[in-house]
């Protein structure tokens, strides 16, 4: 078949797309990505890993807007006339998109062509603008996948917190794929470090708690945090400057995909602290869980959270209270417990090595696009 899929971001750095779209093509499936690059960095076209990547600039009009939630309907728009120019040249079999801010575009294309339509749900997209906007925008997204979901054939999201908000929204097939990791090694390595070292890659916001990791840090001199990623600029050059006065916590930026599981491998653990209060992070599952399984690291989460439930039931990791004082006290005890540490990663490679690898993620994408194709 030939798969479009539509994304948001420029696809640089989006492991769960990566993984999708390389097992698609690797099954002898053509793979097209239509992305928006806000920033317009990036080539607007490039073939990587057999994937054709065409990418949707800004007009000028929404260089104008000062927000990106003010430019979406624009892209909307947008999006639609870009996949429409290329579907004339190689009109595609099926549309896959990702999240709700891309869903319009999907919809109008099936509408358009009575293409299959899957919808690939990573989260809940109204929580997570809950955090930056009053409860009425909030709302109109939660209202509008609501209406927009009922034209998907089949939806796609991450976990079983995620599933049971979407069987209570529709009544659609819905299937779980989540974002593991293809496994590294099938025997556990232990970390080399002089110095019990913590590391968190990912989104930077502040329902990561990761200015409060720092600052928690700073009072150990003997453990040593790694964090990097990227996010908000306010808040990124907060961490920044936090980061560069405090000597044992180093902050490295973003970092590419190909470099995240090395350097998970070099640390002692992960930490991946969510907010309780945050309604889409306490449902989440967040990349680092599975990075952390197949490296054989032990995890430290949140309490009364998804993710701290996940890393309970496979026991492979501890959870902390969202406090300074109690991610402390949870950072000491793996620290000051080699062998706590130690069966806690073995556990962690053992859960991966079982359940928690993409090769098991992939046979359930896979089995979606053979129905599909029936």
């Amino acid at each position: 078949m030939n798969i479009l899929v539509i994304l948001s971001n420029p696809f640089t750095n989006d492991p769960r797309v990566s993984n999708e779209t390389k097992s698609l093509v690797d099954k002898g499936h053509k793979v097209t990505i239509l992305c928006w690059d806000k920033s317009g960095e990036n080539p607007s076209f490039e073939k990587k890993d057999g994937v054709k990547i065409f990418r949707s600039y800004n007009t000028w009009l929404m260089k104008r807007l000062p927000f990106d939630i003010f430019r979406l309907h624009f892209w909307w728009r947008k999006g639609f006339k870009d996949v429409l120019e290329i579907h004339e040249k190689s009109p595609f079999d099926v549309i896959h998109c990702h999240d709700l801010d891309t869903l319009p575009i999907g919809v109008k294309l099936k509408k358009k062509f009575g293409l299959p339509l899957i919808y690939d749900a990573h989260e809940i997209w109204g929580y997570m603008v809950a955090r930056d906007l009053p409860k009425p925008w909030a709302n109109y997204y939660l209202k509008k996948e609501k209406r927009l979901i009922k034209h998907v054939d089949k939806v796609i999201t991450v976990n079983e917190p995620l599933k049971d908000y979407f069987e209570k929204i529709c009544n659609k097939d819905i299937s779980i794929i989540m974002n593991c990791k293809p496994l590294q090694e099938t025997e556990y390595n232990p970390p080399k470090n002089d110095k019990f070292t913590i590391l968190y890659l990912g989104s930077l916001s502040r329902s990561r708690f990761l200015i409060e990791l720092a600052e928690t840090v700073e009072k150990l001199s003997d453990i040593h945090c790694i964090i990097g990623g990227k996010g908000k600029p306010d808040y990124e050059e907060a961490l920044v400057q936090k980061c560069s006065v405090i000597n044992n916590v180093d902050f490295i930026g973003l970092n590419p995909m190909e470099n995240v599981i090395p350097l998970t491998k070099k640390a002692d653990a992960v930490v991946c602290m969510t907010s309780p209060l945050d309604p889409n992070n306490s449902i989440a599952t967040a990349n680092k869980q599975f990075e952390a399984m197949v490296c054989g690291r032990p995890i430290i989460c949140t309490e009364d959270t998804y993710p701290g439930f996940f890393t309970e039931k496979e026991n492979c990791g501890l959870i902390s209270a969202f406090t300074k004082n109690d991610l402390e006290k949870t950072i000491l005890l793996l620290k000051n417990n080699p062998n706590l540490c130690k069966r806690l990663g073995k556990n962690a490679l053992e859960a991966a090595k079982r359940e928690y690898n993409w090769d098991k993620q992939e046979e359930k994408l896979i089995k979606i696009y053979d129905e599909i194709a029936k």
